[in-house]
């Protein structure tokens, strides 16, 4: 069985068309790796890319990226709704066949080195390669975002793990990892009142007193002239897609706010779907061979 890992790259530029293609080339491009899947947001000001490939040929493909972002995004003039700190944002790699955590983890740490040292960019390990407990969390890392790291960089505690000790200017900082599969799933909601966003975030939210597994903020999506949920349910074995759903919309009622809908970003595990089919449609003793795309790839 041949090994294969999964990565899935955040890069701050939802908006030019232009940059966004030429840096999702450099994955189209790689040798021996596939693209599944690459979606824009204009409010996040965000792009996430997803592809497999075996872990030395990712490394190459994720560090052809980096390189590309670094060239084409400017931090000094980047805004967007969604919390950033980097060009590059975050690069997570995930074992998906034949591939321990450990090695993904060694992945992270290769790649953080091989970045810091050719592209100048200060890096920092997160999840299961974080290298303290402080760490472990993105969110925490990214606290205070590109334009607060002049002086968080310079803090003692948040020496970067690998890179300069200092600032790139334009290029900012990258957070790289290894995790388990996450499912991004964001709820609308029929107001435009990111007061309320807010509100709901926090009680979703584990930091909050919320869900165990979810990270959420509010977002305020200007075009469509409302505001959002934004989630990352970073286990979501154990805390399913329809929990988090279910607790957002019992959250809105309370402000008389409706759910006017929901998406999810980039790709996501068909038990997670499946363990939503369940729960709504009340299936009882369902099993995913009963499934026909899954059954016809066996």
């Amino acid at each position: 069985m041949a090994k294969l890992v999964e990565c899935v790259p955040n890069f701050s530029e939802g908006r030019n068309k232009q940059i966004i293609e030429s840096i999702v080339d450099e994955v189209r491009n790689a040798e021996n790796v596939k693209l599944l899947d690459y979606s824009s947001d204009k409010d996040h000001n965000r792009t996430v890319v997803t592809f497999v490939a075996a872990p030395e040929d990712a490394k190459k493909a994720a560090f052809q990226l980096i390189k590309r972002a670094s060239e084409l995004i400017d931090m000094r003039t980047q805004k967007g709704a969604h919390p950033r700190m980097g060009a590059t944002d975050v690069v997570p790699f995930i074992p998906i066949q034949d591939v321990t955590t450990e090695e993904c983890v060694l992945m992270a740490k290769e790649l953080a080195k091989k970045v810091g040292e050719e592209l100048n960019i200060p890096v920092y390990l997160y999840e299961d390669a974080a290298t303290c407990k402080a760490r472990t969390n993105l969110a925490n890392i990214r606290k205070g975002q590109y334009e607060g790291f002049f002086e968080k960089i310079k803090l003692p505690e948040w020496k970067p793990d690998f890179g300069p000790c200092e600032m790139n200017e334009k290029s900012g900082c990258t957070v790289i990892g290894a995790r388990f599969p996450l499912v991004a799933y964001n709820v609308n909601l029929g107001t435009d009142n990111m007061e309320i966003a807010t509100a709901i975030a926090k009680k979703v939210r584990f930091i909050g007193g919320g869900l165990r597994f979810v990270k959420a903020m509010g977002v305020k999506l200007s075009e469509r002239n409302i505001v959002q949920i934004s989630m990352n349910l970073v286990n979501y074995e154990k805390t399913a897609v329809y929990r988090a759903h279910e607790m957002v919309k019992m959250e809105a009622q309370r402000y008389g706010v409706p759910v006017v809908g929901s998406e999810v970003i980039g790709l996501v595990p068909m038990k997670a779907l499946i363990d939503c089919a369940e729960y709504y449609l009340q299936i009882e003793n369902f099993d995913i061979s009963q499934i026909l795309e899954k059954k016809l790839s066996e």
